[in-house]
């Protein structure tokens, strides 16, 4: 995933990325016999959570593991007591979008990155 969907900058801090989300209990595989998409923990308000980090390798694509997979980590986190769960999407993936959409989640704002190099 980090080398496919990350830019360069964050390619690096891949292992010690995924080292910490493992330590926090914050990574969610969903499986077939072998882990085909994952989803992580991400963000917390007083409310609500948020999951980033959908990701399905290309042999398991198409297949509604992404779809299950956040279904069934949101409704575990509905089900631990938050009232909301969100998640930020690239809004030039339609793919993401339409399956988050089937799954209950709506579109409320666009948001832009930005970041400052010498």
């Amino acid at each position: 995933m980090i080398a496919e969907a990350l830019d360069e900058r964050k390619k690096g801090d891949a292992k010690s990325l995924i080292e910490r989300f493992l330590h926090q209990q914050r990574l969610y595989t969903w499986q077939d016999r072998v882990p085909v998409s994952i989803a992580h923990v991400a963000r917390f308000t007083p409310n609500g959570v948020g999951i980033s980090g959908v990701y399905t390798p290309p042999p398991y694509r198409s297949k509604g593991y992404a779809s299950a997979c956040v279904a069934a980590l949101s409704q575990s986190l509905l089900n631990l007591g938050y009232k909301y769960c969100f998640l930020i999407t690239d809004l030039s993936n339609p793919t993401s979008n339409q399956i988050y959409q089937k799954i209950g989640y709506q579109s409320v704002g666009d948001a832009c990155d930005y970041w400052f190099e010498d």
